[in-house]
């Protein structure tokens, strides 16, 4: 036997109100996913409003990581088969060279910025900009190698040290202008590279 007494037609929720309810769970639900677990989880923010919340750079700071972490789990497989494999002929080493690379830059533009070196080859570089700051990510891929990373930075005016290439391939630096006016790059590099040029 039931104590509770059994509820009434009247008092269940019509048809209409189950729609309506399930409809704007359906749009809360859509509205959480585009500004905040697209932009925070996968760097995508199409409405801007990750960005404005800080999620949209959580997402891009986890893809970078993820990327690099391929990128050193390709390199540590690449550097084992180096070791097991007979060594290769003592190639003709790369020149010393100078070169003076400048990139003006609107904002929210982005510019890369590439030299070709042979594993463990040092480039020494300097860069400065002029007119505001930009961020910047200095990194090297090669065939097989999508993307691996040395250093970035946000709201740099300048950095200087010495590149040692991690591998033979394409090393170099990625800005983009997040200054609210245009701004001059300014690259120097000197070292043993065959060829720097911007690529984007």
């Amino acid at each position: 036997m039931f104590n509770s007494q059994r509820p009434s037609n009247d008092d269940l929720p019509t048809t209409r109100q189950l729609l309506k309810a399930t409809a704007v769970a359906a749009i809360a639900a859509s509205t959480l996913l585009v500004t905040v677990v697209l932009p925070s989880e996968y760097a995508i923010d199409p409405t801007g409003v990750g960005r404005v919340l800080g999620f949209a750079e959580m997402g891009e700071i986890k893809q970078q990581l993820a990327a690099e972490a391929a990128a050193d789990k390709q390199t540590a497989a690449i550097d084992k088969v180096r070791s097991i494999s007979d060594p290769k002929p003592p190639e003709a080493q790369a020149t010393e060279r100078q070169d003076v690379i400048r990139v003006t830059l609107s904002p929210g533009e982005g510019a890369e910025v590439k030299a070709s070196m042979a594993d463990e080859a040092a480039l020494r570089y300097e860069w400065s900009v002029s007119g505001g700051h930009v961020n910047y990510d200095t990194h090297a891929d090669a065939p097989g190698i999508k993307y691996h990373g040395y250093a970035k930075g946000r709201e740099s005016t300048g950095e200087a040290g010495t590149l040692v290439a991690a591998f033979d391939g394409s090393h170099g630096w990625f800005w983009r202008n997040r200054s609210g006016a245009t701004v001059t790059v300014t690259l120097r590099t000197e070292g043993a590279y065959t060829d720097i040029k911007r690529v984007v």
